[in-house]
């Protein structure tokens, strides 16, 4: 029986790995056509990211050539391959994060070698014995001294990688000091391929479809403006019903404009790094060198706080289990409805104005309409308020006038966003948008109006005809209101003005 079940478990286990083999060129074959599916869409998405892996090939081929090309190999030797390494950790995505780590690269490299000669030398002062112990507290002190300020956030979040260059750089020269006798020729090597390897870097990144972090950040703001408009535009038809079909006005179906906000609560992380690297970058395109990144920032703060609050308005949506009673509802959602309206045009507005660099005075009108809108609102709450004096219909509209408040403090946020994005326009001189009027029309028509006299018809003649006399003389204040009531009288009764 043992040896009966022993063969079994042979035969079976055998079996297994036969139907394994059998199966693995189907499995190979299909995880094949996964990931090739996967790296299609990985380049479909941004196709910057697949030119930004030919720049990295292009870049260490050409520091390549501080081996291969036998000049170069005599004049660098071994010291090439820091060339090599500076491309392999400095070219980054963006030209300003290629710029940040490259010139954080150069500095620390050259204060750091620098430094450490000298504390070689100094070391050297006292004598055989004394020199590794004085190279060992210099080492000690400033790498304490360099992790320490790693901790400000300032220099955490510029000078990072730089303060940890400036450590390694510093450490490598003043201990191999000790054991290398030609310091400074070993020291001159290294700085010099790597400010090779950087430069290359920087001309690459720069010259060959360039990537600039300003022109993401500008983007994703604009993008983020308008993913909160088209929510707050359309949540007015969404949450309050029609009273006599009692059907919402937006499907259910088509509720894709109520989630493009949550990926502006998520983007602050994103929004601080673009910032940062655009710092570094230079003039390009329609960004000066000093462009008022900062206020993009505010903008964006305004923004998700914004975002914040479509979050606490969304509830009301997904949780729709509340009956509002429809004689308030029929009072205050006019209200709603035109806050909700006039804001989403307003941040519309916004956007575009950001988009297109141009004056922003496009929304005015619109933040204007919803603070309109908000007083309208105050007023029927407040009337509401005092003639409800049940409590079961106060608790019965406390869901309702709970939106109400929100959507108040939504325009509050636009507005203020509104003052920002104005503010940026004065920072960066966005283009004033002037309309064009021909030159016929350039004279006043105030004065027009006001430099002539009214002739009444006279009886027999034909009616509703009223002929004004042009006259250069006749531009007094007394005759410009006597001209002003006669054309105003003769509109009334119905005449035709005619000016001659």
């Amino acid at each position: 029986m043992e040896i009966r079940l022993t063969t079994q478990e042979k035969s079976g286990f055998f079996a297994r790995v036969w139907s394994w083999l059998k199966a693995l060129p189907c499995s190979f074959r299909a995880k094949v056509i996964e990931l090739a599916k996967s790296i299609k869409e990985l380049g479909k998405n941004d196709p910057r990211r697949i030119i930004h892996s030919l720049k990295v090939g292009l870049a260490l081929s050409i520091v390549s050539l501080l081996y291969y090309a036998r000049p170069l190999y005599d004049g660098f030797g071994v010291a090439g391959m820091w060339a090599v390494l500076t491309v392999v950790v400095v070219f980054e995505f963006t030209v300003g994060g290629t710029l940040s780590r490259c010139l954080n690269r150069g500095f620390a490299t050259l204060s750091a070698g620098a430094l450490g000669v000298g504390a070689q030398h100094l070391a050297s002062l006292s004598g055989e014995k004394g020199e590794p112990i004085v190279l060992g507290i210099l080492v000690f002190l400033l790498a304490a001294a360099s992790t320490f300020t790693r901790f400000f956030p300032r220099i955490k979040a510029r000078y990072d990688y730089g303060v940890l260059i400036f450590i390694l750089t510093f450490s490598l020269v003043a201990v191999s000091g000790y054991r290398v006798d030609e310091l400074l020729v070993l020291a001159h090597q290294r700085l010099t391929t790597i400010l090779i390897g950087g430069a290359t870097c920087i001309i690459v990144s720069i010259f060959v479809c360039p990537v600039w972090a300003g022109e993401d950040l500008h983007e994703l703001l604009v993008s983020n403006l308008e993913k909160l408009a088209s929510y707050i535009e359309g949540f007015g038809g969404e949450y309050f019903q029609d009273l006599e079909s009692s059907q919402e006005v937006v499907s259910k179906k088509d509720k894709s404009f109520l989630q493009g906000y949550k990926s502006v609560l998520t983007s602050k992380n994103t929004e601080e790094s673009l910032a940062n690297l655009a710092r570094w970058e230079p003039g390009h395109g329609r960004f000066r060198l000093r462009h008022p990144w900062k206020q993009y920032l505010k903008i964006a703060g305004l923004a998700r706080q914004c975002a914040y609050q479509i979050e606490a308005l969304n509830g009301f949506i997904i949780n729709s289990d509340f009956q509002i009673p429809p004689e308030f509802q029929s009072e205050i959602q006019q209200s709603c409805r035109k806050m909700s309206a006039e804001s989403g045009k307003a941040l519309k507005a916004l956007a575009s104005s950001i988009k297109t660099m141009a004056d922003p005075s496009a929304a005015n009108p619109f933040v204007e309409a919803s603070k309109n809108a908000v007083k309208d609102l105050k007023i029927t709450l407040k009337a509401t308020t005092l003639s409800t004096n049940n409590i079961v219909d106060l608790q019965a509209i406390v869901p309702a006038a709970t939106v109400a408040s929100i959507l108040i403090e939504i325009v509050k946020t636009v507005e203020k966003i509104s003052d920002s994005v104005n503010e940026l326009a004065n920072l960066a001189h966005f283009k004033t948008v002037e309309a064009t009027v021909s030159p016929e029309l350039k004279v006043q028509p105030h004065n027009l109006l006001h430099r002539g006299s009214v002739q009444p018809v006279l009886d027999g003649e034909i009616s509703n005809h009223v002929v004004i006399d042009i006259d250069e003389a006749s531009d007094s204040p007394e005759n410009s209101k006597e001209n002003d009531g006669n054309i105003s009288k003769a509109a009334k009764n119905g005449e035709r003005v005619e000016i001659v």
